[in-house]
């Protein structure tokens, strides 16, 4: 069996492409991505092997290099993880949001349509599995969750192009009978996370002794989900989840941004303290917020947890924290070569 993987260059696609890798059940994995300033190789490098995991340079908004691509491998399923995903960004330059979250989706359903269409996969095993996030429903007040049956109301151009590709998945599945599963996720951390995150940002600002930037107040809040563990939950919805169904993976970890960022600094300060002892939160600086900045996000993830056995690695958010600010300590040459713009 194959299992194509778009966007394993980037933070969340390169660890499906660990945990998809360490479960074994495909005989080869073929990685799509077209090396944006996000995807970078050396989140995939060292598992490209020209055997079992293949890189083939490919923009999703290309359709017939796309197409040609799944000609040549005939995919066994499809994990679809590319996508354009910064909400500042979205703002000021929205075009390639809905080039790359819409028409790439677009394209990519079609390619599997053709090719599901054709016979030559296993029609009763083959799935396409679109991972989302939990932005395209709007934004919570004080109290609620999120959840599979919430109604959409997206506030961003990135949340937009996202609503509108989760629209086309479900129209090819209830239209064309492609097997199609979607999966809603909170805000993901850990390593590897491009440094234009929060977290990556606050953690990497912090050990170079520059400003913290904070939005508004700093009272925002979102469900934080660490990476691996949002992964699995993939896996699960890959393996275990009916086509036609909709999956939403949260982290049980509701903070506001200030808390996240003092949390931060707080780790920092028991494990790098700054030259002048003075604490990391002294760097902390609130900045004009964000255009349409929904105020609190939180995932009702029940339904994952009850019919796909879907679990959380950490009991906590500050544990995961930690172990994410351990990774960025301990791997200064990721660091720098992402620094650099290195490819």
């Amino acid at each position: 069996m194959t299992l194509f993987i778009t966007g394993a260059a980037g933070f969340i696609g390169s660890s499906f492409l660990r945990v998809a890798k360490a479960h074994g059940i495909y005989g080869k994995i073929v990685i799509i991505d077209s090396l944006t300033y996000a995807g970078r190789k050396e989140n995939f490098i060292d598992y490209v092997n020209d055997r079992d995991v293949i890189f083939e340079n490919v923009d999703i908004r290309n359709y017939e290099s796309l197409r040609s691509v799944f000609q040549k491998y005939e995919p066994s399923s499809v994990v679809h993880l590319a996508a354009e995903s910064h909400v500042d960004n979205s703002i000021s330059g929205p075009r390639v949001f809905i080039e790359t979250n819409v028409i790439g989706t677009f394209n990519l359903l079609e390619c599997s349509r053709e090719l599901y269409s054709s016979r030559k996969v296993d029609v009763d095993k083959f799935k396409f599995v679109h991972v989302s996030t939990d932005e395209v429903f709007g934004e919570l007040g004080e109290t609620g969750k999120f959840s599979e049956t919430t109604a959409y109301d997206p506030s961003s151009p990135y949340s937009a192009s996202k609503a509108s590709s989760d629209h086309l998945v479900r129209a090819w599945h209830r239209t064309f009978g492609l097997p199609c599963i979607v999966t809603n996720c909170s805000n993901n951390y850990g390593p590897r996370q491009f440094p234009e995150k929060l977290i990556p940002r606050m953690i990497l600002n912090a050990l170079a002794d520059k400003a913290l930037p904070v939005y508004g107040k700093g009272q925002n809040v979102r469900d934080w989900i660490y990476v691996d563990d949002h992964s699995e939950g993939i896996w699960l919805a890959l393996t275990k989840g009916k086509a036609g169904d909709t999956y939403c993976l949260g982290g049980n970890s509701e903070r506001k941004n200030i808390e996240v960022v003092t949390a931060i600094c707080e780790i920092l300060d028991r494990k790098k303290p700054r030259r002048n002892n003075q604490s990391y939160k002294e760097l902390i600086t609130f900045v004009e917020d964000r255009l349409g900045h929904d105020f609190r996000y939180a995932i009702d993830d029940q339904l994952a947890q009850e019919e796909l056995g879907y679990k959380r690695r950490f009991s906590t958010f500050e544990e995961g924290l930690e172990s994410t600010i351990n990774w960025y300590l301990e791997n200064s040459g990721w660091v720098e070569s992402i620094s650099k713009g290195a490819k």
